[in-house]
């Protein structure tokens, strides 16, 4: 069985720190400040949206001061073609329960907004007291939708990045920090 090379000794040669272990740390701790005190006295539901933002919301969660809940979604887009008309249907599972709740949707990286906007919509239509939106990275170069932010932690351009829960399916997430590195396929 090889060794794994220490977390410092990994080869990086394709790789560019963006945001140190450092930065994420302190960014989450300002943001889990503001969030405690815009919840103080309520309960905040935590939605965490899948994969890129189990780390962050599990850091995040650990610095909010008042009651929070979290829940897990994950959302499945499927592209269907109907006679050259393109359709976006984008589920989520497992349902939730909304009606009357604090709702904070969390992502790791917000970028067209689409996804992020259509859970809000419907978090509202089904009866939410109230939605927030944090995000650990705000890449607002891709932005679709015209989506107010309320917490983030960092703005990045559109370069691919890796670490912190972000990466691949199987590679890089386990990193503390995040990297900018050639976009899978490159």
């Amino acid at each position: 069985m090889d060794k794994q090379k220490p977390m410092d000794q990994r080869p990086t040669d394709n790789y560019s720190v963006v945001i140190s272990e450092t930065q994420i740390h302190r960014r989450i701790a300002t943001l889990g400040r503001q969030i405690s005190r815009d919840y103080k006295g309520r309960v905040v539901h935590c939605v965490c949206v899948l994969e890129d933002s189990f780390l962050f919301v599990a850091d995040l969660v650990r610095e909010i001061t008042c009651d929070v809940r979290c829940q897990f979604i994950k959302p499945l887009v499927r592209v269907i073609n109907n006679n050259a008309a393109l359709t976006t249907e984008i589920f989520y599972s497992p349902e939730l329960e909304i009606e009357g709740q604090h709702i904070l949707i969390c992502v790791g990286v917000l970028s067209t907004g689409q996804t992020t906007d259509f859970l809000a919509r419907a978090y509202r239509a089904r009866g939410a007291a109230s939605i927030a939106i944090c995000s650990l990275l705000d890449r607002q170069s891709d932005r679709r939708i015209d989506l107010d932010v309320d917490y983030f932690g960092f703005q990045v351009g559109p370069q691919w990045l890796v670490g912190y829960g972000l990466g691949t399916p199987v590679l890089d997430r386990n990193m503390p920090f995040i990297f900018a590195a050639p976009a899978p396929g490159d």
